[in-house]
């Protein structure tokens, strides 16, 4: 399903006349969806650690920049050296402070101003960082992005959810009732995450 079909899923729904294109067009309703496209899929994309946006980074210099899609890390151990040890996070600068002035055995890693920081530095030798990337869409040819650009456009997560996310947003939108559609919305989410983990 692409992005075109999808907003064009949602026209039938609210009787709206379908779009020939989305994506460039002056049409009021077609730049409203498209904008609401976008903010479901973001939305959508957060929500889970999908299997599809899941990536790995190989750490090639201490400090070492995010990644360009960097959107989180994976939950529980998402940074471990290259011999397979987990490296413990720290959360905030005075404890950072604190490990950097005293040399420990332990690895730590502490994320500030778009860099990971390592200590001992020498943990950072081809550590590995588990990450979600932020590029939900699929466009071809360049690959994964952030944002939408074609009415070709694709989604690495189950399509029918930003169908489902942009239809209860334009209801809002317009002042209609949009409960049902947000509750449908939230139990399919849910559905989908645990399908993608292998639970459902």
């Amino acid at each position: 399903m692409t992005l075109i079909s999808a907003i064009n899923q949602v026209c039938d729904v609210v009787s709206l006349d379908q779009f020939e294109s989305v994506y460039g067009s002056n049409d009021p309703n077609a730049q409203t969806m498209l904008s609401l496209a976008q903010e479901a899929g973001d939305e959508v994309s957060r929500r889970a650690d999908w299997q599809k946006l899941l990536k790995s980074h190989t750490v090639t210099a201490a400090p070492e920049n995010f990644p360009s899609d960097f959107q989180r890390l994976v939950p529980g151990g998402a940074v471990r050296t290259s011999a397979g040890a987990f490296v413990r996070p720290v959360t905030n600068s005075g404890q950072w402070a604190v490990i950097v002035g005293v040399p420990s055995t332990q690895p730590y890693f502490f994320m500030k101003g778009g860099q990971f920081l390592f200590s001992p530095a020498s943990a950072a030798v081809s550590a590995v960082i588990d990450y979600v990337s932020k590029n939900w869409v699929l466009h071809d040819p360049t690959g994964p992005q952030a944002t939408l650009t074609a009415d070709d456009d694709t989604t690495l997560f189950p399509e029918r959810l930003l169908v489902k996310g942009v239809l209860w947003r334009w209801k809002r939108q317009k002042g209609l009732p949009f409960e049902d559609n947000l509750a449908e919305f939230e139990a399919d989410l849910a559905q989908e995450i645990n399908a993608d983990r292998g639970a459902g």
